[in-house]
């Protein structure tokens, strides 16, 4: 049964530093494959911010939780870590969720592999002080077999999570999770040891909002992507449609607002969205 009493389960506005990649400076996705990722190594971004300079931009924008792809962190030193996060209880930013954005814990060969790398992550997250940390559930086929593997893998993740003090999440996200018979099977088997991060820009197509009111009522976090497209126009029919879905399931996490849109100006995109997700806010 979808989860109903989450801790910090109040409706606020959040941003994901994806969102902001090119403000951070076009951070490459590294991955368990990759031994030195650039963006450890290669100390100048090109960016308009660094990291540590996002939370007092983010207050001074206005909100105040904030999800971290793993990786925009340009260091994994422990005193870097240390200071990652007194910087956000400063600038009184809740990190809400170390997004972990590589990794198939069901591929064949490498799943325990990437199991691990997940793992050690979960690690991060926890000494960054976030509530929360997503993983990929899988990126195979959702065949009973790659279904049954996910579940028990990432019960398994679940476990070192809360040993961190984080709470593990999943997103509807690749192949396993492509389906909502998919993502139902895992969250009913699961039982309660991992969250929904529900996003509804990663699904499209003629059944796109009948899929997604399946499962909304499980999600504990939003990630609120609108479509923009090659003429930096907002679907807002799409998005609104969307929003009435969290409404109705009776939503009550964070929408992190997921901009991608051709518009350089991300603070801007950001800003069209947030006046859209506003009015959700409320009770």
């Amino acid at each position: 049964m979808p989860r109903t009493d989450q801790p910090n389960s109040t409706r606020r506005l959040s941003v994901s530093t994806w969102s902001l990649h090119r403000t951070l400076g076009d951070y490459a996705v590294y991955g368990p494959d990759t031994e030195n990722p650039s963006s450890l190594t290669d100390t100048d971004k090109h960016g308009q911010l660094t990291l540590l300079e996002l939370p007092a931009r983010l207050a001074a924008f206005g909100i105040s939780t904030l999800e971290i792809c793993h990786f925009h962190l340009p260091s994994l030193d422990t005193g870097y870590l240390k200071e990652l996060r007194a910087t956000l209880q400063q600038e009184q930013i809740e990190l809400f969720s170390l997004l972990i954005d590589e990794g198939d814990i069901t591929h064949p060969t490498n799943g325990e592999r990437d199991q691990a790398w997940v793992s050690s992550w979960i690690e991060i997250a926890g000494q960054l002080g976030a509530k929360r940390a997503r993983a990929i559930a899988g990126k195979t086929t959702p065949t009973a077999a790659n279904l049954q593997t996910s579940i028990q893998r990432l019960r398994q993740l679940a476990n070192h999570a809360e040993e961190q003090g984080v709470r593990l999440m999943t997103e509807n996200w690749f192949g396993l999770l492509s389906q909502p018979v998919a993502v139902r099977t895992v969250f009913e088997q699961l039982e309660d040891h991992v969250g929904l991060c529900f996003d509804f820009g990663n699904w499209s197509g003629p059944t796109k909002y009948e899929a997604l009111t399946s499962i909304a009522p499980y999600a504990e976090s939003c990630h609120t992507k609108a479509h923009f497209s090659a003429n930096d126009e907002l679907d807002k029919d799409d998005y609104i449609r969307c929003l009435d879905i969290t409404r109705a399931a009776g939503f009550s996490g964070p929408y992190t607002l997921i901009y991608d849109g051709p518009n350089p100006d991300e603070w801007h995109g950001l800003s069209r969205e947030r006046e859209l997700v506003t009015p959700y806010l409320q009770a």
